[in-house]
C-alpha cells in the first residue's frame, strides 16, 4: 500500500514566481504561477500550498527568514511530512542556512528556485519545484538538514553557494560537491551530512555586518562601524585569513567595544586558518580576539553570527558555536 506524503510548499517569491514582460524585464506577478501548479505525483503526494511572501530575493531579510522557520515548525507540529520552500536565488543560500541553523525538525526541508522566469524559453522553475517535492517526500531525505535542490542536484544548505549570475547550474558546493542527485524523478544519495547542531531563536537582532578585505584597504569601513549600534562583524580576509596591517588599529577599537569579530576567507575554496605570523596575519588577529569561522563563506558566517547573537550567546559560547565546523 502506497503511503501518501503530505508536503507543504511555502512560496516566498523570486524569479521562480516572476514573468518576463513585453519590454523583456523580469518582474513579479500578481499571482505566483508556480503556486497554481498541481503536482504530478498524484497518489503519492498530497500538496499543501502557502503563499507566505511574494518578494524578490534581495528584499528578503532575517525577519522573513524567521517567519519561514516558524511556519515550518507549525507545519511539522500539524503532521506534515516534508516542506519545499520556493525562493529567489540571490539570497537563497542565506535563507537555507538560516533554516538549517534554527530548525530542530527532522522532516525533510528543501529550498529551491529558478534562474529563468516562468514564461522564458527553457524555464527551470517547474522542473526544480517538482524535483524538490520528490526529495521532500522521500524517507531517505530525513535528518539531512536543510537541502537545496536545483538542476537535479541535492546540496546541503551549509556549504552550497550561488556561483554564476544567470546559468541554471549556478548552485555548487565547493570542495565537497552535492550529497546526491535526482535521477528519473527519484533522489539518490552518495554522501551523508556530518552531525549538525541547531539553535532555536524567537527573534533576530539588527546591525550584524560583513566586510570584504582587499589590497590597499584602510580603516574607513571599520571606522563607520565603530559605534554602539554595531552588534557584530564578519571579515572576509585575504587568503587563509589575513588583513592589510593598516586596518589593525581600527579592528582593535571594535574589539575594545566588545563587538564580536569573525574572520573567514574570501577564497572560493578552503578554510580560514591562523597560519601567518606577519603583521595583519591570522595568528596576530586570533591573539587580538578575532574569532575564526571555518568552512563558511562570508554571507553564511554572518547568518551564523546573527543567529548566535540572537540566541544571547557571548564569549566562549559564541566562539565555540562559530568555530564548530559541523553546524
Amino acid at each position: 500500500m502506497t503511503v501518501v506524503k503530505k508536503i507543504l510548499a511555502i512560496h516566498t517569491g523570486g524569479t521562480i514566481s516572476m514573468s518576463q514582460n513585453e519590454k523583456g524585464e523580469v518582474v513579479p506577478n500578481a499571482q505566483n504561477p508556480i503556486a497554481q501548479q498541481e503536482t504530478i505525483m498524484e497518489g503519492r503526494v498530497q500538496l499543501h500550498t502557502d503563499e507566505l511572501f511574494n518578494l524578490p530575493s534581495p528584499h528578503m531579510t532575517p525577519v522573513e527568514m524567521l517567519k519561514i522557520k516558524e511556519r515550518i515548525m507549525a507545519a511539522e507540529a500539524d503532521g506534515i511530512d516534508g516542506v519545499v520552500v520556493t525562493h529567489g536565488t540571490d539570497t537563497l543560500e542565506e535563507t537555507a542556512y538560516f533554516l538549517d541553523l534554527t530548525l530542530p525538525s527532522t522532516i525533510p526541508v528543501v529550498v529551491t528556485g529558478a534562474m529563468r522566469s516562468s514564461n522564458q524559453v527553457g524555464s527551470d522553475g517547474l522542473h526544480n519545484f517538482q524535483t524538490a517535492i520528490e526529495v521532500a517526500a522521500d524517507d531517505a531525505s530525513r535528518d539531512n538538514g536543510v537541502m537545496v535542490v536545483m538542476n537535479d542536484e541535492i546540496h546541503t544548505a551549509r556549504y552550497v553557494t550561488k556561483t554564476h549570475t544567470t546559468n541554471v547550474a549556478t548552485f555548487r558546493t565547493p570542495t565537497f560537491g552535492p550529497i546526491g542527485l535526482v535521477a528519473n524523478g527519484h533522489p539518490i544519495y552518495f554522501q551523508q551530512l556530518i552531525q549538525k547542531t541547531t539553535c532555536d531563536i524567537d527573534h533576530v537582532i539588527d546591525h550584524v555586518y560583513l566586510i570584504k578585505a582587499y589590497a590597499g584597504m584602510d580603516t574607513a569601513l571599520f571606522d563607520c562601524l565603530d559605534n554602539d549600534q554595531t552588534a557584530g562583524l564578519v571579515i572576509e580576509g585575504l587568503g587563509a585569513g589575513n588583513v592589510p596591517p593598516v586596518t589593525l588599529p581600527a579592528i582593535q577599537r571594535l574589539l575594545d567595544r566588545h563587538i564580536p569579530l569573525v574572520l573567514v576567507s574570501r577564497c572560493y575554496n578552503g578554510v580560514a586558518e591562523d597560519i601567518y605570523g606577519y603583521e595583519g596575519g591570522g595568528i596576530g588577529l586570533r591573539k587580538m580576539g578575532v574569532m575564526l569561522c571555518q568552512g563558511l563563506n562570508g554571507q553564511k558566517a554572518r547568518i551564523k553570527l546573527l543567529v548566535g547573537l540572537s540566541a544571547g550567546m557571548k564569549g566562549e559560547q559564541l566562539e565555540k558555536f562559530l568555530s564548530t565546523a559541523v553546524s
